[in-house]
């Protein structure tokens, strides 16, 4: 079945920085004001135009298909498994990167994001674009900095607190640091290239940008929580129950 964007939630990681909430489950099933990450995750796709969905699974991952199996959502929604071995975020991409086929982009979701961000404007917007990919940015303090030139070209990463770089060409002098928000736009077979191994995505787009137009979109919703500490989880069940 044809869709325009495939959305991939990406919920296989370990959720270590949560400790004792991902002990007995994954942290996708880590509740947010007594609802899974995951569901909010879902609900919110689907509420954007998002009826094909792609979630990738490794630890507590059967605890993550049973959720979704006992869920009526209004999308087909199908695993990547990846239970036998944790690919990282570049690798899990690759790997699922043949769910995508039916669908002429993708967009990536970390399980840990909760944000008002218009993606389903978005998602028509990149698909009428000429660019392969759109890393959506913020302006806001975080050691990893993407980095990217006058045309929004992206041109390097850096650690700042080791003064590490790595840079798709040479290194620059002049270019703008901006916080990756985990999520990103894809044309759906863009990755097809790669090998299905544990890799990073960033590494990936930075070897991409040699040759493709890989572009910083700003964004500024009304709320953007990274929710892999407890006290930032704490954080945005204030906000939303505030709401």
């Amino acid at each position: 079945m044809k869709h325009e964007t495939t959305a991939m939630i990406l919920a296989a990681g370990l959720g270590t920085r949560l400790k004792m909430l991902t002990q007995d489950k994954p942290k996708a099933l880590v509740p947010l004001n007594g609802k899974p990450l995951l569901q909010y995750c879902i609900e919110n796709l689907i509420a954007n135009g998002f009826h094909h969905i792609v979630i990738n699974v490794h630890h507590f991952g059967s605890q993550i298909i049973d959720f979704v199996q006992h869920n009526q959502f209004d999308a087909n929604i199908e695993i990547s498994d990846e239970r036998d071995l944790l690919m990282d975020t570049g690798g899990g991409i690759v790997k699922a990167t043949p769910l995508f086929k039916d669908s002429d982009a993708a967009l990536v979701h970390n399980v840990d994001i909760i944000s008002n961000v218009d993606l389903g404007e978005m998602s028509h917007r990149f698909i009428d674009s000429n660019d392969d990919a759109w890393l959506l940015t913020q302006d806001r303090e975080t050691n990893r900095k993407l980095l990217f030139d006058g045309n929004n070209q992206l041109v390097g990463w850096m650690n700042k607190a080791e003064q590490q770089f790595k840079w798709v060409n040479k290194p620059e002098s002049d270019y703008q640091e901006l916080a990756f928000s985990g999520l990103h736009f894809f044309r759906s077979n863009l990755f097809a290239e790669f090998d299905i191994k544990p890799q990073s995505v960033i590494d990936m787009y930075l070897h991409l940008a040699k040759d493709h137009r890989i572009v910083s979109i700003a964004i500024q919703p009304d709320y953007w929580f990274d929710l892999g500490k407890p006290e930032q989880l704490k954080e945005a069940e204030n906000y939303l129950r505030n709401l």
